[in-house]
């Protein structure tokens, strides 16, 4: 079956929208999980800059998830370029492999930025506990790997 140019544009359209969201959602989560964190983290700081360190731990564990979408964004790239002339339902393919990464890296960046969050604001009171809540944190991590691993497992389809 031969696609037409607007069915072929349609189809990279798709994928590439499909990308792009991994990328964005994953990376706007990660923003917002960091401010949440870095919120607590300046208070914290007025009370005890001493904890810096473990405050900065904290801080950053809600940016795996960017890097995690961006990853699945630079696995999926080479999908495009391999049929630019892709058809409708192979841009949808890519689009939905890319979807568990994109929504599973915006919700749990945000909510482990929370958590985070709340262990720095624990941590000023009882330092000896940040290991405690970086357990926590990890926790909502688990979600963002689960949808990292899945759209590993679906663009691994692709590429087969």
């Amino acid at each position: 079956m031969s696609l037409t140019g607007t069915e072929s544009m349609i189809g990279l359209f798709i994928a590439i929208a499909g990308i792009a969201f991994s990328v964005a959602l994953a990376g706007i989560g990660s923003a917002l999980g960091i401010r949440f964190a870095a919120e607590a983290a300046n208070a914290a700081m007025i009370e005890e800059p001493k904890n810096f360190g473990k405050y900065l731990i904290l801080t950053a564990l809600p940016g795996t998830q960017g890097i995690y979408g961006f990853v699945i964004g630079f696995m999926a790239i080479p999908l495009l370029t391999a049929n630019p002339a892709m058809s409708v339902t192979h841009g949808l393919s890519i689009f939905f492999a890319t979807l568990p990464m994109a929504l599973a890296g915006l919700f749990s960046g945000m909510y482990q930025g929370k958590v985070t969050a709340a262990g720095i604001n624990m941590t000023v009171k009882h330092p000896d506990q940040s290991g405690k809540a970086l357990i926590l944190g990890v926790f909502v991590e688990f979600y963002a790997i689960l949808g990292f691993v899945i759209s590993i497992f679906l663009l691994g389809q692709k590429l087969a």
